[in-house]
């Protein structure tokens, strides 16, 4: 009878095994309906891609005469939503980085550990491989932004429709160069 019971309890076990499969991260996938990576990628691209074909940038870089340099600020969630926006800020810089016809420059967080590696060379490295001060590239355009959604509900149906909007700035002049605003809105039934 204990044979029985254990062979059950393998069945049982077995039956209740999580099975994960490896996909293509690309491929779309939307299970809550809620946004996610796709969603992240997609909006990325497709307004970095309007900013830098954009007329407003295209002038500003020949007024400038060389690549601009581009730094990514803050993009605020505004949204009733979790949604990791260091994650799609990650994306946007890859968008750019990518591109080839900006420049990408570090954001603070990362500029403080580059200036604290910078100073510990100054003390702890050879003075013919110890990096110099000074020589840090300095951002002309930044890039801010925010998420927001609307929520619209009726019995087991929703629409989420979710708004991203970027505003690329002149560091020096406060001047906006480009403003842009992608929209992707979704029909979820429960």
């Amino acid at each position: 009878m204990s044979y029985v019971r254990y062979i059950l309890i393998l069945i049982l076990f077995a039956s209740c095994a999580r099975s994960v499969t490896r996909i293509d991260p690309s491929k779309q996938i939307d299970l809550s309906g809620r946004w996610n990576d796709s969603d992240s990628r997609m909006v990325a691209e497709k307004m970095i891609s309007e900013l830098l074909n954009s007329t407003q940038f295209k002038d500003y870089s020949k007024a400038l005469n060389k690549k601009p340099a581009i730094i990514v600020g803050l993009i605020r969630n505004k949204t009733s939503e979790h949604i990791d926006a260091d994650t799609y800020i990650k994306k946007i810089e890859l968008a750019i980085f990518n591109s080839g016809i900006a420049d990408l420059v570090e954001s603070s967080g990362f500029r403080d550990k580059l200036r604290q590696e910078r100073a510990e060379q100054q003390d702890f490295s050879s003075s013919a491989t110890a990096t110099q001060w000074g020589k840090e590239e300095g951002a002309n355009l930044m890039l801010f932004g925010e998420m927001t959604s609307e929520t619209d509900v009726y019995n087991k149906k929703r629409v989420v429709n979710y708004i991203t909007t970027l505003f690329l700035t002149d560091i020096e002049t406060n001047k906006r160069v480009w403003y842009g605003q992608e929209e992707i809105k979704k029909f979820i039934k429960d």
